[in-house]
C-alpha cells in the first residue's frame, strides 16, 4: 500500500478519528470503500463496524452462537482476543463494556488479553 501517496497522506487524520482502517484495494471487502487517484486504486478504507463496541460485541457473539455471558471461559476468552482484533479496545470505556457483556470482570478480560500476547 503507498503510503506515502498524497491521497493516504491528506486522509490520514480523518481516518484516525473514525476508527477506521487503510486496506490494499486487493483485500478489500465488499464493505470497504476504494478511493483512486487518477482513476488507479490507491488504497481501501475499511470502516469501523456500526454500532461501536455494541455492535461489535453483536457481531462476536453472533459468531460464537448465542449471548456472551453464557459461554464457557474458553470461548470468553477467545471473544476477547476476536473484539482486540476488530478495534473494539479502541473505544473509550470498552474494557468495562465488555466485562459486563461477558459477565466477567474488568481485571479478567485484561487478564484475557494479557495472556493472549
Amino acid at each position: 500500500m503507498p503510503e506515502q501517496h498524497p491521497l493516504v497522506q491528506a486522509i490520514g487524520p480523518l481516518i484516525e478519528r473514525l476508527n477506521a482502517e487503510l486496506v490494499d484495494p486487493a483485500d478489500a471487502r465488499a464493505d470497504d470503500v476504494p478511493l483512486e487517484w487518477d482513476g488507479k486504486p490507491v488504497v481501501a478504507v475499511r470502516l469501523p463496524a456500526k454500532g461501536g463496541v455494541q455492535g461489535l460485541l453483536a457481531e462476536v457473539a453472533d459468531e460464537l452462537g448465542g449471548p456472551l455471558n453464557e459461554l464457557p471461559r474458553s470461548e470468553k476468552q477467545q471473544a476477547v482476543l476476536m473484539l482486540e482484533a476488530r478495534g473494539a479496545f479502541e473505544f473509550r470505556k470498552s474494557a468495562e463494556i465488555v466485562a459486563e457483556a461477558l459477565g466477567v470482570t474488568r481485571f479478567t478480560v485484561y487478564n484475557y488479553l494479557n495472556r493472549a500476547r
